[in-house]
């Protein structure tokens, strides 16, 4: 039995997600006082003092996820993974990550807490993922890459084997990643090219 913290578009899919390997879901929580329901749930808001177990927060931005990680009365449900999904020998998932439909992680891979593996996107052998990453759909990680807390890698990027991918990155959709990426750093294209960095604003809520 989990709780799902969140009642977003996110949500819906972990509702799903859920459905499908017969888990039952106590309860969906959410902080906006205006939402009611979510694909049949009622939503109830978080009351003080009261510490929601066994939760996945469904909230896409990483950063937001984190904090809510931080700062909210919450305990982490173990990993949930979609019954599609092909998981490797040796493989580490951590506590509240998510693994979609069609997700590929082959042998020895390691994925840190309140990671998003999206649809169908692959990670292949000795990757490693910190916490709060998000793999966007059909994103794709070849062996030995490295990817630090909170970067999110868009659709349809390729990142070729053995790069490593700093903390609170961004890679956009398509991007064909031959070269390390620092931290914060915003990359585009292919080959995937430096545009700009997270700004200083952003960085002091990471």
């Amino acid at each position: 039995m989990i709780n799902i913290y969140a009642a977003s578009g996110h949500a819906k899919v972990i509702l799903d997600i859920a459905k499908s390997i017969d888990l039952s879901v106590a309860g969906v929580y959410d902080d906006d006082a205006s939402l009611h329901q979510i694909s049949g749930f009622r939503i109830q808001q978080p009351q003080k003092g009261v510490r929601i177990s066994n939760a996945i927060i469904a909230i896409g931005d990483n950063a937001i996820r984190k904090k809510i990680a931080l700062d909210k009365d919450i305990t982490l449900a173990a990993c949930l993974i979609h019954p599609s999904a092909q998981i490797g020998g040796a493989v580490f998932l951590d506590k509240g990550t998510v693994v979609m439909a069609n997700v590929v992680i082959n042998n020895s891979a390691k994925i840190g807490e309140n990671c998003i593996l999206n649809t169908s996107s692959i990670i292949e052998h000795d990757c490693e993922l910190g916490n709060f990453v998000h793999l966007s759909p059909n994103a794709t990680l070849a062996g030995g890459v490295s990817v630090g807390e909170g970067t999110h890698i868009g659709s349809n990027a390729v990142v070729i084997p053995g790069i490593n991918i700093g903390r609170w990155a961004v890679v956009g959709a398509g991007a064909v990643i031959l070269r390390d990426v620092p931290d914060y750093a915003v990359v585009v294209g292919n080959p995937g090219k430096l545009i700009k960095y997270v700004t200083s604003n952003n960085k002091d809520n990471l």
